[in-house]
């Protein structure tokens, strides 16, 4: 069986060394193996896969539309492996052998302050905390890549199970005293730090700020956004518990004539995984973190 797996990582690191280098040759000089060796190996990926990982032209090698997808997980494997390879396993038996991830980074916070919850509460820590905010949480959870995820959207049709918990509260802040009620709606308005939240919160913001009117620039990043408002100016939606701090100082104002904006806060994960006991320890924390 060691063996088994020692070969499926080969062929995941031969994947990803190709991925990175852009050729079999270059990922063969890199690991230090033959080229009929990686040629030999993405094949029996792709035969245990049933898709195409690369198409090679004129051009070079590149990932097809299926390798592409399959990247990120194939990434978050070779994290994973070389975390046992480390001898990151052996203290197992203070930990959790869950893999969190949460959809949007908002809730990166809730995720570290689960994380002591677990470990206040149950002496425990989880095996994985973060993830890649670009992956389908949905796919992740059904191919078992991660054990639960916070989402905001629950993916159609899907198996999976779906508790809601309360929603997130957002407020339109500004580093200057603003009333979209008034006049000033009809001026130009500051830039606008547009957050990439899902199409709910895209429907929302278009109800709020006319496209004709707004500036704005898009960061992914939560924490990013907050720290470029701080430093840049400008004003934008946010969770409400993290511009606390700030409004209560003065740095940030709250927008007058602007309700706030919910969106959905939800826990997705397998009902039959066979850690189903830690999963539901891990929502019983997220369950006391969200409804104080």
């Amino acid at each position: 069986m060691q063996d088994i797996h020692h070969m499926q990582m080969n062929a995941i690191d031969t994947f990803l060394a190709i991925a990175r280098d852009g050729s079999f040759h270059a990922a063969a000089e890199a690991l230090n193996v033959t080229q009929t060796t990686v040629s030999a190996r993405i094949r029996v990926l792709e035969e245990e896969l049933s898709i195409s990982l690369f198409d090679r032209g004129p051009g070079g090698t590149q990932l097809t539309a299926s390798g592409r997808q399959f990247r990120p997980y194939a990434e978050q494997m070779q994290r994973t492996w070389a975390f046992l390879k480390s001898g990151g396993a052996a203290p197992l038996q203070d930990r959790l052998s869950l893999r969190l991830g949460a959809q949007l980074s908002m809730w990166d916070a809730m995720l570290v302050d689960l994380v002591i919850w677990l470990e206040e509460q149950k002496g425990k820590l989880p095996f994985i905390l973060n993830y890649d905010h670009a992956l389908n949480m949905g796919e992740a959870v059904t191919q078992q890549l991660l054990d639960l995820a916070i989402v905001t959207e629950a993916p159609h049709g899907t198996r999976l199970q779906v508790e809601d918990l309360p929603p997130e509260e957002l407020i339109l802040v500004s580093d200057q005293l603003l009333d979209l009620a008034g006049p000033q709606m009809g001026q130009n308005l500051p830039l606008f730090i547009n957050l990439d939240f899902g199409r709910h919160y895209d429907r929302q913001v278009q109800e709020v700020i006319p496209k004709g009117s707004r500036q704005h620039i898009v960061l992914g990043n939560a924490g990013m956004a907050l720290r470029y408002l701080h430093k840049r100016g400008g004003m934008g939606f946010f969770p409400r518990s993290m511009v606390a701090e700030a409004l209560q100082d003065g740095r940030l104002q709250p927008v007058a004539g602007v309700a706030p904006m919910w969106l959905d806060c939800k826990a997705l994960y397998h009902s039959g995984s066979p850690i189903l006991s830690q999963i539901e320890e891990a929502l019983q924390g997220l369950r006391s973190l969200r409804c104080p």
